[in-house]
């Protein structure tokens, strides 16, 4: 490789991939001496303009956070709120807020399947040009997400940043005829998923394997998605849990040169949140026919090849529209839309587990119920450590084959850091790639 000398290559624009970001990479003969995954979006300030605002008001601010996935702030928000208030949500209301997730987990699964990560398997530069020659897979993939969407409509009043929402539960709850449009549009979703895992399953996956430390929230009565305890399968098989009002203790985070995103270690170790450390800890959870899905899908449990996330992805749309449509059936108009949270002082913990992984809510309130201080931890700054050192395997496994071209290594480079389905800004598409060879 060293007779190629050095040189820069940029990427002008990485589609299929959420936020601005730039990867810098510096080769010396076969190995990866360095590779920095560089989030320079300027900070949006979250944390700061949190404080100062009333207790009510986190879950309408912090949805705007991100447009894919605006329950899980809002929910991570309100559990941890609540906590600090000493409140306790009645098992409807919870869950309807379950119902809720399980839509946002419907269509943003969907999008990345269908229209970010399935052109990588499929030899295709977009969904565009995949829809000219698949087009009743695309269209199957935008039924699922609509499918989603029509969830948050029905009990968020919007898709997108969610205004039923509040601490407590709701505005407003349905009404049991209300939900009924809801069910035939998921018996449909559920034909559907079943075809998506059909799909993703005849993909020829590359081998790989993370060395990181899985980290998820863990449930002994369901698959955790809006509840659950923090807990950790390490790379080599221990497992262990600890408390949620002990996270910071545990996940510390760092300020480091080249991103204006804070990276975290687990207990001073890389670790990856989502799909991947989701099944891996919890798969025994899944109901009979998520189950199913997983072997049709020949998806083995304790799965460490980031490339098979998508197949996780699948079994999580078949589970979410199989858990949403026992909620509709087993729902009855709970008697009131929310309980009465009452300010105090103190400090409060929330976490559930938005599609791309763990997301982490530390709240403290004064006498009054005003904020002055709030921790965000959002899933793709847990897992930058991860994406990292997964592409610098990628990128030594490839240079070990042979002497690619920088387009070839461009796109395998692309290819890893979508296996993750990171939200850099949760908005905008962008990646600049620098490789130095030397």
């Amino acid at each position: 490789m060293t007779h190629r000398g050095s040189r820069v290559l940029r990427v002008g624009s990485l589609a299929r991939v959420e936020g601005e970001g730039s990867l810098h990479l510096r080769v010396a003969g076969r190995r990866v001496e360095e590779a920095q995954l560089r989030i320079y979006e300027p900070p949006r300030f979250f944390e700061a303009f949190l404080r100062g605002r009333a207790h009510t008001e986190p879950p309408d601010i912090t949805a705007r956070v991100c447009g894919i996935c605006p329950v899980a702030y809002q929910m991570s928000a309100c559990r941890a709120i609540e906590d600090a208030c000493g409140v306790t949500v009645d098992r409807p209301l919870r869950d309807l807020r379950r119902l809720l997730y399980c839509g946002e987990w419907i269509e943003s699964h969907a999008l990345h399947i269908y229209l970010l990560h399935a052109p990588d398997f499929l030899g295709f530069d977009s969904a565009v040009e995949l829809a000219r020659t698949q087009r009743a897979a695309v269209e199957r993939g935008l039924r699922l997400k609509q499918a989603g969407n029509a969830v948050l409509e029905l009990l968020g009043g919007r898709a997108i940043h969610p205004v039923n929402v509040r601490l407590g539960g709701f505005h407003r709850v349905p009404a049991r005829d209300e939900l009924r449009p809801l069910v035939e549009r998921l018996r449909r979703a559920a034909d559907d998923a079943w075809k998506t895992v059909g799909l993703v399953s005849r993909f020829d996956f590359p081998d790989a394997s993370l060395d990181a430390d899985f980290f998820a929230l863990a449930s002994p009565t369901a698959y955790a998605i809006e509840d659950g305890t923090p807990a950790v399968l390490s790379a080599d098989g221990a497992r262990r849990r600890f408390p949620t009002d002990a996270f910071l203790d545990h996940v510390r985070e760092e300020q480091v040169p080249h991103s204006t995103a804070l990276h975290s270690r687990l207990d001073g170790r890389r670790h990856l949140t989502g799909p991947l450390a989701r099944f891996a800890i919890g798969g025994d959870r899944l109901s009979p026919t998520a189950r199913e899905a997983v072997s049709e899908a020949r998806l083995e449990a304790g799965c460490r090849n980031p490339y098979r996330s998508v197949l996780v992805r699948a079994v999580e749309v078949v589970y979410a529209v199989d858990e949403a449509l026992r909620i509709i059936a087993a729902y009855e108009p709970p008697d009131r839309a929310h309980v009465d949270v009452p300010p105090r002082p103190g400090t409060g913990h929330g976490v559930t587990e938005a599609p791309r992984g763990l997301l982490y809510h530390r709240y403290r309130l004064d006498t009054e119920g005003t904020v002055t201080d709030a921790c965000l931890v959002p899933p793709t700054a847990q897992n930058q450590g991860a994406i990292e050192d997964d592409l610098v395997r990628a990128v030594e496994r490839t240079l070990a084959e042979g002497d690619p071209i920088d387009e070839e290594l461009t796109h395998l480079c692309e290819r890893a850091i979508r296996n993750h389905d990171p939200c850099i800004s949760c908005s905008a598409h962008f990646l600049d790639l620098t490789i130095d060879r030397v």
